[in-house]
C-alpha cells in the first residue's frame, strides 16, 4: 500500500466539511456503503471495520482532554503542563530478544517507514471514548526489522522518565517510568500502530509526542505515550497499572462491555463531544479483526 505523507492527510476542517457535504447532498445511504474516510483508513489486510462510520472527535477535544499522569491527573490541565516537553532530539531503542537491536532517531523512523493514516476508536477504561485520525506506521514493520528471536514472547514498552519536565513524576504515588506490554502476536497484529501525528499534524506533546502506541481494541491505558524503549522479552512484563492496582487492571485489558471494572460498568461509554451514552462494543468494535487472538481465553474474566 502507498504510504501517505503529512501533505496527503486531510485536515480537520476538510474532514468535517466533507462529512457535512455527504449529508446535505443526500448521500446518507451511499455514505454507509462507501464511507468518505475509508481512503485513508486501509491496512495491509484491508478496510478497518465499522469504526469508519463514526464521526471524528474534534482536534480541540482530542488535544485538551488527556490522561497523562506524568504531568497531572487533571485531564484538562495536561496540555499546558506538557507544552515545554523536549521532543527533539528523540531516540527510540528497540532491544531484547532480537537479532539486530537498534536505536532509531525519531526523524529517521518517519523517513524510513513513512506516515499513513488510521482512523481508530479510543476507549478509555474510565468510560469515555474518542474517534481519532492517527498518523504513523504499523508496529510490526519495526519489530520485523530488528528480527525477533524465538524467545520473544512479549513486548515491553517504556515511556520517558523526565521529572524535570514532567511534574507528575515528582510524586511518590506511582512507580515511574510508565511501562506497558503486549503479547508478541498482539504486537505483530497489523492494527497495532506507532503514532507520530494526528489530524495531519505532528503529535502534540499532551497526546504522547513524539511517538506513542495505539492498540485500538484495548483500553486506552495500554496505548503508552512518549516511548523511549521497546524491548522484546521472554516473560510477561509487569506493567504500570498492574503494579499500581492489580485488582483493577489486568495485563490484557481488552475492551469488554460484559466485564465491569470493580468500580463501574463497562457496558456503555460517553463519546467526547456528545451528551448521550452509547453501547460499548466488544473489542471496541474490532472483534472481527482480533477476536481469534483470544479464542482460548475466558472472556467473562477481566485479565
Amino acid at each position: 500500500m502507498q504510504q501517505l505523507t503529512s501533505s496527503d492527510i486531510t485536515p480537520e476542517s476538510v474532514y468535517l466539511n466533507r462529512r457535512k457535504f455527504m449529508k446535505t447532498a443526500g448521500f446518507g445511504a451511499l455514505a454507509g456503503l462507501i464511507n468518505p474516510l475509508t481512503l485513508f483508513s486501509q491496512t495491509e489486510t484491508g478496510i478497518i471495520g465499522e469504526q469508519l462510520r463514526d464521526e471524528l472527535t474534534r482536534f480541540q477535544a482530542i488535544t485538551h482532554y488527556n490522561n497523562f499522569y506524568e504531568f497531572t491527573t487533571d485531564k484538562e490541565g495536561v496540555a499546558d503542563l506538557a507544552k515545554d516537553l523536549t521532543t527533539s532530539p528523540w531516540e527510540l531503542e528497540v532491544t531484547g530478544e532480537v537479532h539486530d537491536p537498534r536505536t532509531f532517531d525519531i526523524e529517521e523512523l518517519k523517513k524510513r517507514y513513512g506516515q499513513e493514516e488510521r482512523i481508530y476508536r479510543l476507549r478509555c477504561v474510565e468510560g469515555w471514548s474518542m474517534v481519532i485520525p492517527w498518523m504513523g506506521f504499523p508496529l510490526p514493520v519495526l519489530l520485523k526489522a530488528v528480527e525477533p528471536t524465538s524467545r520473544a514472547k512479549f513486548v515491553r514498552f517504556v515511556s520517558v522518565n523526565r521529572p524535570s519536565e514532567m511534574p507528575g513524576q515528582k510524586g511518590g504515588w506511582y512507580q515511574w517510568p510508565y511501562v506497558e506490554g503486549l503479547r508478541i502476536d498482539e504486537a505483530m497484529h497489523d492494527l497495532t500502530f506507532l503514532v507520530t501525528g494526528l489530524y495531519g499534524k505532528d503529535l502534540p506533546h499532551q497526546n504522547g509526542a513524539p511517538i506513542r502506541l495505539a492498540v485500538p481494541w484495548k483500553y486506552g491505558f495500554k496505548s503508552i505515550k512518549s516511548l523511549v524503549k521497546i524491548e522484546l522479552v521472554s516473560e510477561m512484563p509487569r506493567t504500570f497499572w498492574t503494579q499500581a492496582a492489580p485488582k483493577e487492571y489486568g495485563f490484557y485489558a481488552n475492551v469488554n462491555p460484559n466485564v465491569p471494572h470493580p468500580r463501574w460498568s463497562q457496558s456503555s461509554e460517553r463519546r467526547i463531544g456528545e451528551f448521550r451514552r452509547r453501547k460499548t462494543l466488544m473489542f471496541n468494535g474490532y472483534a472481527e479483526e482480533v477476536g481469534h487472538l483470544y479464542s482460548d481465553m475466558d472472556l467473562r474474566r477481566n485479565y
